[in-house]
């Protein structure tokens, strides 16, 4: 009875000191903390001040674990031992949490340096791939972490041998075939480095157009016209065709197609169209043309060309062309537009 209340005596104790050691760490932290803000604030980098505020709450929790360490030389034996593979377990994960953390300061200077509303291609470029590469990054990172903690755990050192094998180059090779998470996984390092999608690329998949809004590691989110959000897997982006407008330039060419009547005076819509071109305020002036480009027995085709700086200018531009051109065919020429006709003959 008595060696019972000295076991209950003790591990009290032992959760006291811990909750002294928790107090301190949080108060060290805070300091520290407040230090390195008024250090950073002093330097003309940007990095070290993103370094500091990403890792302030992984660093939290090392400096508590660090602090609870240390109390453990006044603790007693078992609760010392219990309380040092409690830390250096969570001290691993720990660990990752804070490489992770700092895997995000590559993205905070490539948006410092090319921020969001500079629309050129290499600011896309470097966009997508650290995107892609941080969440592929983050998830090894995580994978190894656990597998490591897990290896200090008695009796799961199989299983963590075995996530570790996963984490790897040829495990995550060999396990393309176990399902479609590894080869989404494969297909995001596959867009990082030949990237036929980009960050604020504009695209049509599945008949739906939109702007590639977001890259994760498992998926691609399509920002449509309409305020939807299309989600599509990265395998998807891979192995199907997919429409790019803008892999290379935001130039465009656009084009509005007329089916009009055998009358219609090509000429006068040519000219017509040109004006229309150069009063639109749109048109950037590189390109234009209006051809015939097919014809049947009841109609044919007129494709009017032009070309627009990017997609959103090409669109309302197609707009008003076959807008304004269908209004001056109905006002001048009326007998432009398509008609059925009809042939009787007396018996």
């Amino acid at each position: 009875m008595e060696i019972g209340i000295q076991d209950a005596v003790g591990d009290l104790g032992a959760v006291g000191i811990a909750l002294v050691a928790v107090v301190i760490g949080l108060l060290v932290h805070w300091v520290s903390w407040r230090i390195a803000i008024r250090l950073v604030g002093r330097t003309t980098s940007r990095l070290d001040e993103y370094i500091v505020r990403r890792t302030l709450n992984p660093m939290r929790l090392l400096v508590v674990l660090t602090s609870i360490l240390l109390s453990t030389l006044f603790m007693g034996a078992e609760a010392a031992d219990l309380a040092r593979r409690a830390v250096i377990f969570i001290g691993i994960i720990g660990l990752g949490w804070l490489l992770v953390s700092l895997t995000l300061v590559g993205e905070d200077m490539a948006r410092d340096r090319f921020p969001e509303e500079v629309d050129d291609l290499e600011a896309r470029q470097l966009r997508t791939q650290l995107a892609v590469l941080q969440r592929f990054g983050s998830i090894i990172i995580w994978l190894v972490a656990v597998a490591i903690a897990l290896l200090t755990i008695p009796g799961v050192q199989p299983l963590a041998a075995s996530m570790l094998a996963g984490a790897g180059v040829i495990g995550i090779v060999l396990g393309v075939a176990a399902g479609p998470l590894i080869g989404n996984l494969i297909a995001g390092i596959q867009i990082a480095f030949t990237q036929p999608i980009k960050i604020g690329d504009v695209v049509v998949i599945d008949g739906e157009w939109g702007h590639i809004g977001e890259i994760t590691a498992a998926y691609v989110v399509v920002n449509i016209w309409d305020k939807r959000r299309l989600i599509v897997p990265l395998s998807k982006i891979v192995n199907e065709p997919v429409e790019n407008w803008t892999r290379h330039t935001k130039e465009l060419l656009g084009t509005v197609k007329l089916y009009l009547d055998h009358r219609a005076p090509i000429d006068e819509i040519r000219a017509e169209y040109k004006r229309i071109l150069d009063a639109s305020g749109m048109w950037d002036g590189e390109a234009w043309s209006v051809l015939v480009t097919g014809s049947d027995d009841r109609t044919i085709t007129v494709r009017a060309v032009y070309s627009a700086p990017d997609s959103s200018v090409s669109w309302d531009l197609q707009c008003l062309v076959r807008e304004k051109l269908i209004s001056f065919l109905q006002q001048h020429h009326p007998e432009a537009l398509p008609v059925a006709r009809e042939i009787h003959q007396d018996a």
